[in-house]
């Protein structure tokens, strides 16, 4: 974005209004490194370089101060509240408080709210602050409740405050809002990483301690908060952070990139910006894993202006919060957004190679999210609205959604990405949860890690983000293999508690095709199950094995659970062994009844998270179903999902015999080929053989033939480490090349591999001549 010469004009009056106490001159930030910092800050958090009375900035500062005015005529301090019907007790009164006090401060600060520079305003905000210092937010209080408001949520909205009327509140109140977070967040919390310090919540407590050492000019907490920002940024190999393979996971079992991930990717972004050029600045080398982490791990479970909600964690079932002032719509394209809000103020603090290449993704998305444009997004206030609008309004190029697949194996998630459409695939193991609740969130989340299996075609962005969640048969999410068995809220527990006895979870990839597989265990469940998905070009080749049960209740796969809509009238229409559903694409079930439903279903969010609003909504649903009968012994199916296929290219694979030839489909081995892709792909569960493809031990295998070349990819997912001998029986001339990890035993009549695989399901690659 250009920006005019009133922006120029109005980022000096925003200074202004903020630095200034009436009539009393600011300090003169160039020699003074703290207002500096503070000032610098300010341009962050607020915006700087666009036209306050131009579209989107003029309606959404009108808006802030009709917020602020309603704030201002409601508050009414009590001994425990500040606000009627807003008590200081959990889940996060206090932080609503703080939260209201920070949407007047900006009321006051900026032009175009209609309250700008209001006197009666500036009294009311102080004597909010004061209250909430006096009663419940001082070095006297001991913390109750959720930790996260007296550590994270507060503080960070009081330093913001104080920062923003620094010059307006005097010493005193200065020094105590120090106080306060040196109470609630002393220096072991830094100085130790473990507990709840660490990943998204470090850069949290950094930032709060830093914006803390800027305004109590204390240059040892900067640099506490500073430092502590490095062990943030190596990969790690197990529990809280992000992972070589661009995993991302919070609480230490649970994938989390598009909510906490989110949350570093943001906070890491303000703090580089903030301490650039400055005595603290952040020179950490390994801040570079944080920009590489943009296209490793985020970029891949961004579609179309939206992340996977498998990556959401509890946050799915957030909707519309009864706290939320503004009234914005937690979905996925509310957190995927999120995400390129961060991208886009990560990339000043990039390479210039890196800002073009983030820059393209941004504007690609920005252009392509249909569904709630970004540019209007109501979850953004000025200052991230004009930094993508800057992106937007850039000469760089949009670029297009990248074709590939990506597994995310250290958080049992993979995303298969085709030119017609975007898979994801979420599953649990011993290292990853089946789901996550917590704080009256996400209570019915049992089968989300039972294979669900989530994708978008053309035309279909708001599948899971039009109320999925609150109106969906949770028994009966896409893909899940379960046991109809009734189960409480909250089954397993709370935090990531419910994880499966099985390490067999993972695959391999040569980075467009995969093979994924998922030793299934349920929750509360005697069932077990095997449970593969081998990626091709226009399908998702769909395998299940040795599905057992004794629970004395039926047992289903759900090949899928489509939401139509409000009244939603896609026709349905079936033919021997396929299905297609307008609009949305078909599928083939070579052998078994599929079995249908459409239904309308009746729910609200605060079915799901009691801190939602309680407003019903109904949609229509298409579901698509295998039964396996009650307590079935090694029961299997097979099916092909065709995301955007029409009618007739589901027909017509379903009568090609040819296509595909399943080579095994047990409980020890599953395994496909497609010949005119090339394509061998096996999950080897134990020791066995599949078609012309041996494995010593449990692996999954890949084999693309191209002419007369083969590319074979191996991978170890259940992470014993140990060496694992291939066979390919198959002439094979010579070796073309290979990773370190695979060592060549044999090669002429067939090809003979042992590879060493290390613990991380890792994928090993060979590449051979045929003879």
């Amino acid at each position: 974005m250009t920006p005019t010469r009133r922006a120029f004009l109005y980022a000096a009056a925003l200074t202004a209004t903020f630095a200034q106490a009436a009539g009393t001159p600011a300090r003169a930030a160039d020699s003074d490194p703290y207002d500096a910092l503070r000032l610098r800050w300010l341009d962050i958090a607020l915006g700087t370089g666009y036209d306050p009375a131009t579209e989107p900035y003029a309606s959404r500062l009108a808006e802030t101060g009709t917020l602020a005015r309603g704030f201002r005529a409601t508050m009414a301090p009590a001994p425990n509240s500040l606000w009627p019907g807003h008590p200081f007790d959990p889940p996060a009164g206090i932080t609503q408080s703080y939260g209201r006090l920070w949407t007047m401060a900006q009321a006051y600060g900026r032009q175009g709210t209609g309250s700008t520079a209001d006197p009666g305003l500036l009294a009311d905000i102080l004597r909010g602050l004061d209250h909430l210092s006096t009663t419940v937010y001082n070095p006297s209080t001991t913390r109750y409740g959720n930790w996260w408001e007296w550590q994270i949520g507060s503080p960070r909205l009081l330093t913001d405050i104080t920062a923003a009327l620094y010059d307006h509140l005097g010493e005193d109140r200065i020094a105590a809002a120090c106080a306060a977070v040196d109470h609630f967040i002393p220096d072991a919390m830094l100085t130790d990483y473990s507990g709840t310090s660490t990943g998204a919540n470090r850069v949290d407590l950094c930032r709060s301690v830093a914006l803390r050492g800027v305004l109590g000019r204390t240059p040892a907490k900067i640099a506490l908060a500073r430092d502590a920002l490095s062990p943030v940024f190596p990969y790690v190999t197990r529990g809280d952070g992000l992972y070589a393979d661009g995993s991302f996971v919070q609480h230490t079992w649970v994938a989390y990139s598009g909510t906490y991930g989110q949350v570093l990717l943001d906070g890491l972004g303000r703090l580089f910006a903030l301490l650039a050029g400055s005595e603290w600045e952040v020179t950490d080398p390994n801040r570079q894993i944080v920009l590489d982490s943009v296209e490793r791990a985020y970029a891949p479970l961004i579609h179309d202006g939206l992340v996977m909600d498998a990556v959401n964690g509890r946050a799915i079932s957030r909707g519309y919060l009864k706290s939320d002032d503004r009234q914005v719509m937690r979905s996925d394209h509310y957190h995927g957004q999120g995400i390129i809000a961060a991208i886009a103020l990560l990339a000043d603090g990039a390479s210039a190679a890196e800002r073009e290449r983030w820059y393209g993704r941004v504007k690609g998305w920005i252009q392509r999210d249909t569904v709630t444009p970004i540019l209007t997004a109501r979850q953004f206030d000025v200052a991230d609205l004009a930094r993508l609008h800057a992106v937007a309004e850039s000469p760089v190029p949009a670029a297009a959604e990248p074709v590939g697949h990506h597994l995310f194996a250290a958080m049992d998630r993979a995303v298969h990405r085709r030119p017609r459409f975007v898979a994801n695939i979420a599953m649990a193991s011993d290292r990853i949860a089946h789901y996550e609740c917590g704080n009256g969130e996400n209570p019915r989340g049992w089968h989300t890690g039972a294979g669900m299996l989530s994708w978008w075609a053309d035309g279909t962005g708001d599948q899971y983000t039009d109320w999925y969640w609150p109106t969906v048969d949770w028994y009966r999410l896409p893909g899940t293999t379960v046991s109809t068995r009734r189960l409480p809220d909250r089954a397993g527990g709370e935090w990531g508690a419910p994880k499966p006895a099985v390490r067999w979870v993972g695959g391999t990839t040569d980075g467009e095709y995969a093979a994924i597989g998922q030793h299934l265990k349920g929750l509360g469940s005697t069932l077990e199950a095997r449970k593969s998905w081998f990626c091709a070009a226009d399908a998702v080749i769909c395998l299940g094995a040795g599905i057992t049960c004794t629970d004395g209740v039926p047992v289903e796969t759900v090949v899928d659970n489509r939401n139509l809509g409000e009244n939603g009238t896609q026709a349905l229409l079936r033919g021997p062994g396929w299905a297609h559903l307008a609009g949305h694409g078909g599928w083939v079930v070579p052998y078994g009844e599929l079995r249908t439903l459409r239904e309308d279903r009746t729910g609200a969010w605060a079915d799901i998270n009691t801190t939602s609003t309680t407003e019903r909504r109904t949609r229509r649903w298409q579901t698509l179903w295998l039964e396996h009968g009650t307590d079935p012994t090694d029961a299997a199916y097979v099916y092909l999902l065709m995301p955007g296929a029409r009618r007739a290219e589901v027909a017509a694979r379903a009568a090609d015999r040819t296509w595909l030839s399943v080579l095994a489909n047990d409980a020890g081995r599953q395994a496909v080929r497609v010949p005119s892709l090339g394509l061998t792909a096996a999950n080897f569960w134990q020791p066995g053989t599949a078609g012309d493809l041996t494995a010593s031990a449990g692996a999954s295998v890949l084999l693309r033939r191209r002419g007369r070349t083969a590319t074979l990819c191996v991978s170890e997912p259940p992470r014993t480490g140990e060496p694992l001998e291939i066979v390919w029986d198959h002439p094979v001339r010579r070796i073309l090349r290979a990773d370190e990890s695979v060592e060549i035993l044999a090669t002429g009549r067939r090809l003979r591999v042992r590879v060493t695989p290390g613990m991380v399901c890792a994928t090993h690659r060979c590449e051979v001549a045929l003879a």
